[in-house]
């Protein structure tokens, strides 16, 4: 990162004594670096709440002012009515914000690289991810996004209409990550036409985030790639009229666990009634996809294994969908957000079934991601390169598993063939985190299995 962030952050540590944490801190910034970028920029913005007006207040005006430009911007129409909307200022103490407008003003943000704009930031992001306990729900890790659309491949030329989606958006990381593709792609976007370049920036990219504070963060993030994306602030499993919008490419990481477990949504849409939530994400992504369209999605070991209502849905998505490829992704993959979390990408495609499907296994006998050995591109090569085979041939970790075959299974996807040598060696047994974590999935999945049969009843009373 550069020194402007490294200032950031060890003002931030600074803060902390003011009461602000890490999630605060970020929130404040992004208030006040748009304000700055619309300044350099010459973005409208009503006279008198800008940047300027926030150098020229000190003291309890400056605190008082502030409050003044958040609730006044909060009322505007557009990008800067969504990224200050529900706004509130953290800052107690008047020299703190100070300093911070002071720290923000020493650079000319317009002038930097939008790729070190965006590194920054999300550096930031990411710290904030890793400090903060829960944030990082909404962080998947860059080389794992990276390798998920180096598979996907997700070009706007493919036609005039080409749309990505996240209906689990965070702060953005799988839309960002598609641009930058996209620009790699075409030598940052000199081999892309006018209409194609303002197509990408514009008329491309959208997500949903239930989370206010984080879809504001997104917005941001977006902001600095001088991207315009439409994210929704709605909960994706809800009815609304996103529910109806499709999109030719979806890529996302859904929140895990089981919180809100035992509500059912109501959507007329989704052939099987459950409260588990991944699954729920499964049926909204199969709905969401236009014919033809692909999504690669980040989902936990459970949904690959469940009972009952998990059946039904891989049986539905192996009907409407080709489920072409499985990647069990290795142990702490998640580092340091969730560690011990077993999970998978599943790519599928809309519109014919499924005849058979390649796994591939990242995970077992595979050095588990932690902070001395952390995830790199090299952990996805491999896999890479049997992902684009054709035809595709079947190797040690990468594997065939007709239809018949998962019939047999009884839809069981959760399917691995190596030896785990782990268990094998006494003096090499998993972590205790790891079997603490297995553990808890297995609980949660029995959670699921009762929330269904509550469902089940619940119904059944109704009809009496």
């Amino acid at each position: 990162m550069s020194d402007v962030v490294g200032k950031l952050w060890g003002f931030c540590n600074t803060l902390r004594h003011d009461g602000i944490n890490y999630g605060d801190y970020i929130e404040q910034l992004t208030y006040l670096l748009f304000l700055k970028l619309a300044d350099e920029k010459g973005l409208s913005v009503p006279k008198g709440y800008d940047w300027n007006s926030l150098k020229n207040e000190s003291g309890t005006e400056l605190l008082d002012h502030y409050n003044d430009v958040l609730r006044t911007l909060a009322k505007q129409k557009g990008i800067l009515g969504e990224i200050f909307a529900g706004s509130l200022s953290k800052f107690r103490e008047p020299v703190n914000l100070k300093k911070l407008i002071n720290l923000i003003d020493e650079t000319e943000w317009a002038t930097i690289d939008v790729d070190l704009k965006a590194q920054a930031y999300e550096g930031l992001l990411q710290k904030f991810a890793s400090e903060q306990k829960g944030a990082g729900q909404y962080f998947t890790p860059r080389e794992a996004i990276r390798a998920v659309i180096r598979c996907m491949k997700p070009d706007i030329r493919e036609s005039k209409e080409f749309t990505i989606h996240d209906p689990a958006s965070g702060t953005a990381g799988f839309l960002i990550g598609a641009y930058e593709w996209m620009m790699k792609e075409t030598k940052e976007g000199a081999e892309l036409s006018r209409e194609e370049r303002e197509r990408l920036l514009k008329r491309t990219f959208s997500g949903s985030e239930i989370v206010l504070e984080t879809k504001r963060l997104a917005l941001m993030n977006l902001y600095l790639h001088e991207i315009e994306a439409d994210i929704f602030f709605i909960d994706s499993l809800t009815e609304g009229p996103h529910a109806g919008k499709r999109y030719d490419c979806v890529l996302t990481n859904p929140p895990f666990g089981t919180k809100g477990a035992g509500e059912v949504p109501i959507r007329e849409d989704f052939t099987v009634r459950t409260s588990n939530k991944q699954l729920n994400f499964v049926q909204h992504v199969m709905h969401i996809l236009k014919p033809g369209g692909r999504a690669a999605m980040v989902i936990p070991d459970n949904v690959l294994f469940e009972e009952n209502a998990g059946r039904d849905v891989r049986k539905l998505l192996l009907t409407d969908c080709q489920l072409h490829t499985i990647l069990r992704l290795p142990i702490g993959t998640f580092t340091p957000y969730s560690p011990g979390v077993k999970a998978n990408i599943i790519f599928f495609r809309k519109g014919l079934p499924t005849e058979e499907v390649w796994v591939y296994d990242l995970r077992t006998n595979i050095e588990k991601v932690n902070k001395s050995h952390p995830l790199t591109c090299d952990y996805f090569k491999d896999f890479e390169k049997c992902f684009h085979q054709k035809p595709r041939k079947g190797s040690d970790r990468f594997k065939k598993v007709t239809k018949s075959e998962i019939e047999k299974r009884d839809y069981n996807l959760d399917i691995s063939w190596l030896k785990d040598k782990s268990l094998e060696d006494s003096s090499n047994l998993p972590d205790p985190q790891d079997l603490a974590s297995e553990a808890v999935t297995q609980l949660e999945t029995a959670m699921d299995s009762l929330n269904e049969l509550i469902v089940k009843l619940g119904n059944g009373n109704n009809k009496m």
